[in-house]
């Protein structure tokens, strides 16, 4: 007791601190989406994502090769579809000669010891803006399964090392992990999003990918009906238990700051490793405010990325990976 125990002593500098610190953030923790479009010679800006961008092949294997040089050895990749290739069953995401496939090999050979993972989705291929087929106003699950089964194979053909299942369908998973057990990917993992979020943090990502659900009548408006209630917290844990079951090597939590308790009771409850996506909502709020200076970014950045991990997270998939490496750096 006090005074014989005083806990201010490993706090009087920061050479005791950062003996005795529980969480250390590093290169390794991360996993760094990417934003990929046709073209060439293209990087553009996102909008309502500053100093974040959208890339052609070309300047994407450029992008890469950076990040590798600072130290970050994951990428997640999501393409940026042409509305002329939409349509409501995702036709062309399972195009051998796709975008996503093209970006894949683009990665593998200009980087071959980087980590790919590629997001299985439908929403960008989708001319309704769902990650299922949409019919009467429902979104169909099953038949939505066969078709991200067929592209994780397409994926898995083009080289990923892991897929990232992000639509919420029942069943997908063990769909997935049976087809790649017949066809022989045996080695090709399954970074599950296991508790994705019905968000409303998700805004600037769908502006980056031209993704969200289209305003027409027999079209839900929202993608409630798949993506899980902000108010659940048990459901979460049943939703990863059984997408373990089924082969989910890695599971993922999404979004990030609001759903740290989640992180934690994931993390205690499963053998797994865990992953979380600081989402695109906040990326751009912390940009917002350090822009009007309202906040100091950085050190609200390198707060906000150790809560997170302090939470359970193994992985941590965020728009921040390259600042916080520099910084770190």
């Amino acid at each position: 007791m006090y005074p014989l125990k005083r806990n201010r002593r490993l706090r009087t500098n920061e050479a005791i601190r950062s003996l005795v610190r529980e969480t250390i953030i590093s290169p390794n923790d991360f996993l760094v989406p990417l934003f990929v479009v046709e073209g060439k010679g293209v990087k553009e800006e996102i909008a309502s994502m500053p100093n974040y961008f959208r890339y052609s092949l070309d300047l994407l294997e450029k992008e890469v090769k950076e990040l590798w040089s600072l130290g970050l050895k994951s990428v997640l990749l999501f393409v940026k579809v042409p509305d002329n290739l939409k349509d409501n069953k995702g036709t062309e995401a399972i195009n051998p000669n796709g975008l996503m496939q093209r970006a894949i090999k683009t990665v593998r050979n200009a980087c071959p010891d980087m980590l790919v993972m590629t997001d299985v989705a439908m929403d960008p291929y989708s001319s309704y803006g769902h990650d299922g087929i949409v019919q009467n106003g429902l979104i169909l699950n099953d038949a939505s399964v066969d078709v991200l089964t067929e592209m994780s194979l397409s994926h898995a053909r083009a080289g990923a090392h892991f897929v990232a299942p992000s639509d919420m369908m029942d069943g997908r998973i063990l769909s997935i992990r049976e087809a790649f057990e017949d066809e022989g990917f045996y080695d090709t993992g399954i970074v599950s999003y296991s508790a994705k979020y019905a968000s409303a943090f998700y805004g600037p990502f769908r502006d980056a990918l031209d993704s969200a659900p289209v305003d027409m009548a027999n079209v839900p408006k929202d993608k409630q009906s798949y993506q899980m209630d902000p108010a659940n917290r048990f459901e979460a844990i049943r939703e990863t238990e059984m997408d373990i079951d089924e082969g989910a090597d890695i599971v993922m939590i999404k979004p990030g700051l609001c759903y740290l308790d989640i992180v934690r009771e994931i993390k205690n409850a499963v053998d797994v490793p865990v992953a979380v996506y600081q989402v695109s909502g906040e990326y751009a709020m912390l940009k917002a405010a350090a822009e009007r200076g309202w906040l100091n970014h950085d050190a609200v950045m390198m707060e906000q990325i150790t809560a997170i991990k302090r939470a359970g997270a193994d992985v941590i998939a965020s728009y921040f990976a390259k600042d916080v490496v520099k910084l770190l750096n």
